[in-house]
C-alpha cells in the first residue's frame, strides 16, 4: 500500500461506527469502543518501517506532534494479569511504542510490530513486521 492509502484506510477507520460486539471488521477488528487494523505486513520490515515513518511523519503534518506511548509497562501488566482495555491489551502484544493523536474525542494510535520480538508476524520469509493503526474512545492505560 502506498502512504495516501494508508491515510484512507484510517479515515474509514476513523469515520466509521464501533462494532456493537467484539469480531472482525471489513479491514480489521473491533469492539464497543474501539477499531484496529493491520494497514501492512509482511517479510520485508525495511519497507514496513518506511511505511510507518511516512505515515507518521504525514500524519504529524495533518494532525500536529503525537504522544509517544511505550508498551512495554502495558505488555508487563498484561503479562501479570491486570485486566486492560482494549484495543490496547491487543495493541500490548505487538509494536515497542505507539504514536499518538487525540482527535475529537477519539484517539488515533500508530505503531509498527518490526518483527523482532512478540507481535511479529511469521511468513515463508521468516520474521516479518506488521504497521497497525487503531481508533478508540478509550484513553491509554
Amino acid at each position: 500500500m502506498t502512504t495516501a492509502q494508508h491515510l484512507a484506510a484510517i479515515e474509514l477507520l476513523r469515520a466509521a461506527a464501533f462494532p456493537a460486539v467484539r469480531g472482525p471488521t471489513g479491514p480489521g477488528t473491533g469492539g464497543p469502543g474501539w477499531a484496529l487494523v493491520e494497514l501492512a505486513g509482511g517479510a520485508d520490515t525495511e519497507q514496513c518501517g518506511a511505511e510507518h515513518t511516512a505515515l507518521v511523519d504525514l500524519l504529524t503534518v495533518r494532525l500536529g506532534e503525537p504522544d509517544v506511548l511505550s508498551l512495554w509497562s502495558l505488555q508487563a501488566r498484561v503479562t501479570g494479569g491486570e485486566e486492560i482495555p482494549e484495543p490496547w491489551r491487543e495493541l500490548s502484544s505487538g509494536p515497542r511504542w505507539l504514536h499518538l493523536w487525540r482527535i475529537g474525542g477519539r484517539w488515533l494510535a500508530v505503531g509498527l510490530a518490526d518483527g523482532s520480538g512478540s507481535g511479529s508476524v511469521e511468513g515463508a520469509d521468516g520474521p516479518g513486521c506488521r504497521l497497525l493503526a487503531a481508533v478508540t474512545e478509550t484513553d491509554p492505560p
